[in-house]
């Protein structure tokens, strides 16, 4: 099947694509890597007029990362290189699963961080671990720069919160906060070949023997990744027993909004998700016992 027509531009700096984007108006289509844009065009999903590419932005793909600076990974970063990336390995390990758990090795050869959000599926595996840590984007568009919290970007399938003219330049995650952990854990029907059916990024934050924070954040289980608030308030301020998470698992699938699909029935995703958030807050208290 072969690519719908369409013009190709490589600015050499933000400030030129968010110019073509005002140029060119309706119709114009921001890529990074390409591994979803490209197969949406090849599939008659997407009819752009033009795409504007960001490869050729000089210092755009670079990841930035220590324990009081935080995280900074630019819009044109593979996904290959913030799952090998050391700091990310060491400080923000749920980060570094998500990115290694996307697709497989080819794919993440190719496709960026930032694309993997801006693409706004509800299945995107980079999507929960973010959000779980406060993550903010960096937007530039014609009125300059803004920073954006990464809750709340998230509209519907394939809808954000950025203007036609902006483009995301890089993702900062805050530093990690002291005795804190954090894990990711999916599931698909054949692994890495399909798109996650379930997932699930956690973030618990200690004191003592006691949990001070939590955050829960689903993917695949409704239109956006999915926040699971009750699920985190019976942790809070109580110390995180292998019961309690596996209770907090049960009420996070009751706070999830599953489909049927080709991928997995509802039912299906609602048991897996109980499993896989107990597993994953048990993975993240773990990391933070290792922390004090």
């Amino acid at each position: 099947m072969t690519l719908s027509k369409f013009d190709y531009y490589g600015p050499k700096t933000v400030a030129e694509a968010v110019g073509l984007l005002g140029e060119i108006g309706e119709g114009a289509k921001v890529m990074a890597g390409g591994t979803d844009v490209l197969v949406r065009i090849r599939h008659r999903m997407l009819k752009p007029r033009a795409v504007v590419g960001l490869k050729r932005i000089e210092g755009l793909n670079g990841i930035s990362c220590g324990p009081k600076r935080g995280l900074s990974v630019g819009a044109t970063a593979l996904l290959a290189d913030v799952a090998a990336h050391r700091g990310i390995r060491r400080l923000y390990p749920g980060i570094a699963e998500a990115a290694l758990g996307t697709a497989n090795v080819q794919v993440r050869n190719m496709a960026t961080l930032a694309g993997n959000l801006c693409n706004a599926s509800p299945a995107a595996d980079n999507a929960p671990t973010l959000l779980a840590l406060n993550a903010e984007l960096t937007i530039q568009g014609p009125g300059g720069e803004r920073k954006r919290p990464l809750e709340g970007f998230f509209k519907g399938p394939g809808v954000t919160d950025l203007a036609p003219e902006e483009v995301v330049t890089a993702i900062f995650v805050p530093p990690p906060a002291e005795r804190s952990g954090t894990a990711y854990l999916h599931l698909s029907a054949r692994g890495k070949h399909d798109c996650t059916a379930v997932g699930v990024g956690v973030m618990l934050a200690m004191a003592g023997r006691k949990c001070r924070d939590a955050r829960i954040f689903i993917s695949a289980c409704g239109p956006t990744p999915l926040r699971a608030p009750q699920a985190e308030q019976m942790l809070i301020g109580q110390v995180p027993t292998d019961k309690r998470m596996a209770e907090a698992g049960v009420r996070a699938s009751g706070e999830a909004l599953p489909i049927c699909d080709i991928r997995a029935s509802a039912d299906y995703r609602c048991r897996v998700l109980g499993v896989l958030t107990r597993r994953a807050l048990q993975a993240a208290r773990d990391r933070a016992a290792k922390k004090g």
